[in-house]
């Protein structure tokens, strides 16, 4: 690991210290009323609480160090891709802010006027942001931007709340045709580009079907009748590929291979297969997690909700009846997850508490959608110190009761029926979950 302490002045990775205090103030000429506007703002609060915990170190060690042009300071250029999501900018405007804002100019600690301390051009951001991706610095960032606010605010995290949100994949739907020769045009092309000697061996009549834009456009405009037959064609030729290369590893080493594979395995029976030694699957037995674009392979689909991905969130509430109150108390996301859009609220629930754990945010009551409060996850949040509230499974059929509609203790457990009557049997199960009798003279009827 770099150890950015021990850069030289005159080194090519430019790093300075913000924890150390300056020995001459430069931000004395903003006067002191404008001073505190700035300290009392999120600026002031990202300077002095955020900016000196970015991993820098682990950014630091991608360049090279008395080698190459120099790097712009990399707390800063940090700093600013944090502000650009947080202001949600795009690369021009982030570049507009970092040059000419000035609570920007504090909160990333830049009192220099020179181009070289306040401009940074729109690929210099895009390429930090490509090594934050790289490095997977996306949640150690967020990791260590929320345990601060924590700490700064004393935000309470005895009381969470988890749940998802949907979010459509920016990409084309495609349908069964279209996934198949849009997976055989790519593979092509790659094999081309990476493979040369052996994209030559293919037949022309496959390259003339789905190699050239104007050939893939085709089968988006295959009639209704035609449909079958050409989903026959286009699944025959994928097989066809597979087959021919299955054992080659030049050729099984490109990606778009890979997504060959994934798109028979989704699409095709082979324990079934015909003649043709290829069955295709019925649609209703295609799985939610299939291949939904060739161009976005990790988005998945829900059937409610429609393509793309979903963010499981959590975050701390406040239920205290005072309005004043609400309105004061800082509601802190805590917890983050991307995942495909099939994946079920059910998975979620404790790899949420187990991260809030580690980090000393982890809630001692988390409220929930039904899904998220499985007795499996209950029992398992159970053990971690951590009670889950989330509604029974379930609809309540037209002329019966629901579990809400009996008033319970302070405990959890049933105090009366619907009616006011109290239970003549109570019984524990041996996983937390519990039975209770009434009177039939009270229930009958």
């Amino acid at each position: 690991m770099l150890n950015i302490n021990n850069i030289g002045a005159g080194a090519m990775i430019h790093v300075r210290d913000h924890k150390t205090p300056y020995l001459i103030d430069p931000w004395d000429y903003l006067g002191p009323k404008r001073r505190k506007l700035l300290d009392e703002s999120w600026a002031g609060l990202f300077r002095e609480h955020i900016l000196s915990e970015l991993p820098v170190h682990k950014i630091a060690s991608s360049y090279t160090d008395g080698f190459g042009r120099p790097t712009k300071e990399i707390y800063a250029t940090l700093g600013a891709l944090i502000l650009q999501q947080m202001h949600d900018l795009t690369d021009e405007e982030t570049v507009s802010q970092f040059s000419f804002n000035l609570q920007w100019h504090y909160a990333l600690d830049i009192p220099g006027e020179s181009d070289e301390a306040k401009y940074l051009c729109a690929k210099t951001l895009w390429t930090l942001r490509h090594l934050v991706a790289e490095k997977g610095l996306d949640r150690e960032l967020f990791n260590a931007t929320t345990e601060t606010l924590a700490k700064v605010f004393g935000v309470d995290t005895s009381k969470q709340r988890i749940d998802s949100v949907h979010i459509r994949s920016n990409m084309r739907r495609l349908g069964r045709i279209c996934i198949f020769s849009q997976s055989i045009h790519n593979f092509l092309i790659n094999l081309k580009r990476q493979r040369r000697a052996i994209f030559e061996t293919i037949e022309k009549e496959l390259l003339d079907r789905y190699l050239t834009e104007k050939a893939l456009g085709c089968f988006s405009l295959v009639k209704p009748s035609e449909s079958a037959k050409t989903l026959e064609t286009v699944s025959r030729d994928l097989l066809l590929l597979v087959e021919r290369f299955r054992q080659d590893k030049q050729v099984t080493s490109l990606t778009t291979f890979g997504v060959l594979l994934r798109v028979l395995k989704d699409q095709c029976d082979l324990a079934d297969a015909g003649p043709t030694g290829m069955a295709l699957k019925e649609p209703k037995k295609i799985l939610s997690s299939s291949l939904q674009n060739p161009s976005d392979p990790d988005a998945g689909y829900d059937a409610h909700k429609g393509q793309g991905y979903q963010i499981q969130v959590m975050e701390t509430y406040c239920d205290s009846p005072d309005e004043a109150t609400r309105e004061k108390t800082l509601n802190l996301i805590t917890h983050v997850e991307i995942e495909s859009a099939h994946v079920s609220d059910f998975h979620a629930l404790i790899p949420a508490v187990e991260s809030t754990k580690e980090r000393g945010l982890v809630p001692e009551e988390i409220l929930a959608d039904s899904l998220y409060g499985s007795e499996e996850n209950r029992e398992k949040a159970k053990d971690a110190g951590v009670e889950v509230i989330s509604p029974v499974m379930g609809t309540p059929k037209e002329g019966t009761f629901g579990l809400a509609d009996f008033p319970q203790t302070d405990k959890g457990k049933i105090a009366a029926c619907p009616q006011g009557h109290v239970p003549v049997k109570f019984k524990q199960g041996k996983k937390g979950a519990c039975s209770v009798g009434f009177a039939s003279q009270h229930c009958g009827g």
